[in-house]
């Protein structure tokens, strides 16, 4: 029990569901956290993304309104001329801590649905792919010293590229959070 009576787990979900799914110092801890409370969540039917003024979250993975997402895991932000990718706290929460990100040079160009660079965790590699094609006008360098901004900040300060659209109507293909949470639950209960 905590100081205000209430059982010291249910402090730490509510924490967990509140903040959005912010990250712990300790990835033992944060672990069994998550474990723990996503399967106390699904065992009281606790909806992440019932409360409409927070993200839609699922269930520790953040899911942002205002962004699009691709089924690979990559979220873009469309803003005037420029729109921002990286991939989602979904595809980070899953590759575990981000220690090496490969990124292509500014001035080059990406492609629908083709690999951009990659991401590198303690658990894997894996391939970074462009919900969308442009030409890249900047890229994250922070990322070559502190990776791990894709894990603590990846929707703000762990961003890869900034893309000028080529085509801006392949927005409208991608998924909306809605879209995208939903996909998320389904390939997640497949697994």
């Amino acid at each position: 029990m905590t100081g205000d009576g209430v059982p010291a787990g249910r402090l730490v979900c509510r924490a967990w569901v509140v903040h959005g799914g912010h990250q712990c110092k300790n990835n033992r801890i944060t672990m069994a956290l998550r474990m723990w409370g996503s399967s106390t969540a699904n065992a009281l039917k606790i909806s992440c993304a019932s409360k409409p003024h927070l993200p839609l979250s699922r269930c520790f993975s953040t899911v942002l309104d205002g962004l699009k997402y691709a089924e690979s895991h990559e979220w873009v932000k469309h803003e005037g001329s420029v729109a921002t990718i990286d991939i989602t706290d979904h595809a980070q929460d899953h590759l575990g801590e981000v220690v090496f990100v490969e990124l292509p040079e500014p001035g080059g160009s990406v492609s629908k649905g083709k690999g951009f660079g990659a991401v590198e965790s303690v658990k894997v590699t894996s391939d970074v792919n462009s919900p969308i094609s442009g030409e890249i006008v900047e890229v994250n360098s922070k990322l070559s010293e502190a990776p791990g901004l894709i894990n603590s900040s990846p929707y703000e300060e762990g961003w890869m590229i900034k893309v000028k659209p080529s085509s801006p109507s392949e927005l409208e293909s991608l998924m909306g959070s809605t879209e995208y949470t939903k996909f998320c639950e389904e390939e997640d209960a497949s697994h």
